[in-house]
């Protein structure tokens, strides 16, 4: 039931990514526009939405699932960091695939999928996958992508979602919720991630020769990876070690941080190809090719794992 759900709230998704490449075709808007509301997205939406995850009642079941969901995402990162790195020995993975193979769009795509299909009660446990994503991609995947081993501490903890993650944690645990008009308008920004994270995408993919950045048959190989090999993996393992006993809900927690590592490759690859003068175009490429097909792969995983 969930694998259908799911389906369905992807294609939605993709109906709203259509309408941005719709705004770029008729040329209602330029791609770069779509970078006013990244701006808007990042600074504003994904903060608001992080904080209202962790708007929910403090006990000790929702504590336990959340520590629960905290080893989920770190034993996760763990399988793909080092699978990677062990098939990068046979396949000469460069920079960009290392980084696109293991940190999915975790942040923009998971959090309207987990609401959509299991609800809002378990939105605060795919903040967790974020949280150590967030670390993980500003220590290991800038040194990757650098090929360096030093990173800026500063731009972890002054990241705003990493900020947000922390102020939604104290609130969390403080057992305390914001006023009347605050809690009312940062749920409203906060419903906005999915819409705009995919109207973006949409024009992002307008602005592409599609036809020249599918060509390479070494896109497809790694988004099979990305999507299917990677996913797999961590799956079994989740789902055959005993650690979701841990909580009574592990399973479903569980399913959150396999969700998660299912997604397509993140964005902010792009973004930081660009910065650190490597080949944007093809992170661009692996990361549209994935948004592309996860529609088909996410759900049949998805059924993998409850079956």
């Amino acid at each position: 039931m969930i694998a259908l759900l799911l389906a369905e709230k992807i294609f939605s998704l993709f109906l709203m990514m259509f309408t941005g490449y719709i705004l770029v075709k008729f040329k209602l808007s330029k791609p770069e526009d779509s970078k006013i509301l990244s701006v808007a997205c990042i600074y504003i939406i994904s903060p608001c939405m992080i904080i209202a995850a962790f708007q929910k009642e403090f006990n000790e079941e929702v504590r336990n699932g959340l520590f629960l969901a905290f080893g989920g995402a770190i034993l996760a990162h763990i399988i793909l960091i080092v699978v990677t790195e062990i098939l990068s020995f046979v396949l000469h993975f460069d920079a960009i695939e290392k980084v696109s193979l293991i940190y999915s769009n975790s942040a923009n795509l998971i959090i309207p999928i987990v609401t959509s299909i299991m609800g809002d009660d378990w939105v605060i446990y795919s903040s967790a996958y974020i949280f150590i994503q967030l670390i993980l991609l500003w220590t290991h995947g800038i040194s990757v992508i650098c090929g360096k081993h030093n990173f800026d501490i500063k731009k972890i903890i002054l990241n705003i979602n990493m900020i947000a993650i922390v102020i939604g944690l104290v609130l969390f645990f403080l057992n305390f919720r914001l006023p009347g008009p605050l809690g009312d308008a940062n749920n409203s920004i906060a419903v906005m991630v999915g819409p705009i994270s995919m109207i973006i995408t949409g024009m992002l993919i307008g602005g592409m020769d599609l036809k020249k950045a599918f060509a390479k048959k070494r896109v497809w190989f790694i988004v099979i990876f990305r999507l299917i090999l990677l996913p797999v993996i961590v799956l079994l393992i989740l789902k055959y070690l005993p650690l979701y006993k841990l909580s009574k809900d592990g399973r479903n927690i569980f399913l959150i941080t396999n969700i998660a590592t299912m997604a397509p490759s993140a964005s902010v690859i792009t973004q930081l190809a660009q910065i650190y003068e490597k080949d944007a175009d093809y992170a661009s490429s692996i990361n549209v090719l994935s948004i592309l097909l996860c529609i088909i792969t996410m759900p049949i995983l998805v059924y993998i794992y409850q079956f």
